[in-house]
């Protein structure tokens, strides 16, 4: 399985996933780190991807997403953003209703 192969796969067999420097017991940037603590203030149930463990997957995923950055937040195989947007659409109250809509939040 190729590397984009790979990453369709994660895509499409968990609704939510977060691909991160580090983990979500130790986040190793505080983007990383805060998107996690929005997430767990939203009940998400999530597939974390830490993206030092793989540079074949890091490099690739920027190419795949067209996003240069980490973290990365997909919800329903699509790509939602990183930090900033991922905490904006929480003080807005929308990202809890993104997640539920995939059966991304614990019951």
């Amino acid at each position: 399985m190729n590397v984009n192969e790979r990453i369709k796969d994660q895509l499409e067999n968990n609704s939510v996933v977060l691909y991160m420097k580090g983990t979500p017991d130790f986040p190793q940037c505080g983007f990383s780190g805060q998107t996690v603590q929005v997430l767990n203030a939203c009940g998400a149930k999530y597939k974390a991807v830490n993206i030092f463990e793989d540079p074949e997957l890091r490099e690739a995923l920027k190419i795949y997403s067209n996003w240069p950055t980490y973290p990365q937040l997909y919800v329903g195989g699509e790509l939602v953003g990183g930090c900033d947007i991922v905490t904006d659409l929480y003080q807005k109250g929308e990202l809890k209703t993104m997640l539920s809509a995939v059966g991304g939040v614990e019951a």
